[in-house]
């Protein structure tokens, strides 16, 4: 048996944009992505603090030390720049493994710089 847990966060990062004419996903710096251990294509859910919506996408790489949290495609009409998000992915293990992993959680500043 195999359960899914959660593996990583990055928590209260600020929107910086939204393009509903890109095909999807989220932009996200790529220093930011690898500080959380989350690697670009990865499935992440999306909260959106400002208003509560979430969805699920997949990562993309943004450039590095940009602070850049793009919303692309139709999520674009869910977040805002500005919005306070929490990006989470997870990771299906054993029990076994799940009792011993421990996630990874990060805390952007206002900029979206690593603290």
């Amino acid at each position: 048996m195999k359960i899914e847990v959660f593996k990583s966060k990055i928590h209260r990062a600020t929107v910086t944009g939204a393009d509903l004419n890109y095909m999807g996903s989220i932009t996200v710096d790529a220093d930011l992505l690898d500080a959380a251990n989350i690697i670009p294509g990865e499935k992440v859910q999306i909260v959106n603090v400002t208003n509560g919506e979430r969805i699920e996408t997949y990562t993309i790489a943004g450039q590095r030390g940009s602070g850049e949290i793009v919303l692309n495609g139709a999520a674009a009409r869910k977040f805002s720049p500005g919005d306070i998000v929490i990006i989470i992915s997870y990771a299906i293990l054993t029990p076994e493994e799940a009792r011993n992993f421990q996630p990874v959680v990060i805390f952007p500043d206002q900029h979206n710089k690593i603290k």
